[in-house]
């Protein structure tokens, strides 16, 4: 998957807003058909989907499209995916999954509806929204291919907080132990690490401590429910120059030294030997892929 810093979530049926999600610089929008569409409007929400995503795709051939489904316990998801899996969708925001056989249902209804329309290379991006989702992440996270990213959860009010019953503060310690079981399920499953929602929408400075923290544990995208929240998202988690510089300057100094010889040595008052080189080059490999990103 895409390193996507900042996904954006936008209801489906308001086309204009899909608009207005793209040109807010989010690197990826997920078009709802879930909680933000009224019963009575989902089933007209499909068509305007599918018309958002030819739509956007005509000017805009970088975003990543995708869209959140209602989940498989609905009896909706196979609808939704016949509608909505058109050329130019990205992938499907999966809901509700908790096993292994979720993810492979979603799998069955995806390769028809691939085939079918002329679609192909989907991917999933699955939240954690569940006790039981937490308990079987890393199966989840290993259950297909197509699973290309998972969300440690950390929201205030949505279907995790009701599960756990944690009481949400902005310091986020409620939810370390569930946002650190998932990252490493992503790390293990190689997979790409998205942090929760920040709902305060007026509080930028809030939400800019919150993506470090996330950030700091180790994630390196995060969920926005609002294009204000983008620009603050995307700068968290863009690597900066002066990272970029001490990365560099890292793998040359090690690069020079075991040219002559030497397997460790002092930067910049450091000691580093192969393992800091050999997270130097992950890291600048993954900046220069967010780089490229924001060039296009």
């Amino acid at each position: 998957m895409q390193p996507y810093r900042s996904i954006l979530f936008v209801p489906g049926h308001r086309p204009r807003w899909v608009d207005k999600a793209v040109a807010s610089g989010a690197d990826c929008v997920v078009l709802d058909l879930e909680d933000s569409v009224p019963s009575a409007e989902k089933e007209s929400a499909r068509s305007i989907v599918a018309d958002s995503i030819r739509r956007v795709r005509e000017t805009n051939p970088d975003v990543g499209l995708f869209v959140r489904v209602n989940p498989l316990a609905t009896r909706l998801t196979g609808a939704d995916l016949e509608a909505v899996v058109v050329p130019g969708l990205t992938g499907v925001f999966a809901p509700k999954i908790e096993k292994a056989v979720d993810v492979l249902q979603y799998d069955a209804l995806l390769d028809h509806f691939e085939a079918r329309n002329g679609v192909d290379g989907l991917e999933y991006i699955v939240p954690v929204e569940t006790v039981k989702a937490i308990h079987n992440c890393l199966e989840v996270a290993t259950a297909s291919p197509r699973v290309g990213a998972m969300i440690g959860p950390s929201a205030e009010h949505a279907d995790i907080a009701r599960e756990v019953g944690y009481e949400w503060t902005p310091e986020g310690l409620e939810t370390l132990y569930l946002r650190s079981r998932v990252l490493l399920a992503c790390r293990e499953a190689k997979i790409h690490a998205l942090t929760g929602l920040w709902e305060d929408l007026e509080n930028l400075d809030g939400l800019r401590e919150f993506a470090i923290k996330g950030r700091q544990l180790g994630f390196r995208g995060m969920i926005a429910i609002h294009p204000s929240h983008v620009e603050t998202v995307n700068d968290v988690f863009s690597p900066s120059e002066q990272d970029i510089e001490f990365y560099r300057g890292l793998a040359e100094a090690y690069e020079k030294a075991e040219a002559q010889g030497t397997g460790a040595l002092r930067y910049r008052g450091l000691h580093i030997d192969k393992a800091h080189y050999d997270k130097a080059v992950q890291w600048l490999e993954r900046a220069e892929a967010i780089m490229k990103r924001g060039e296009k």
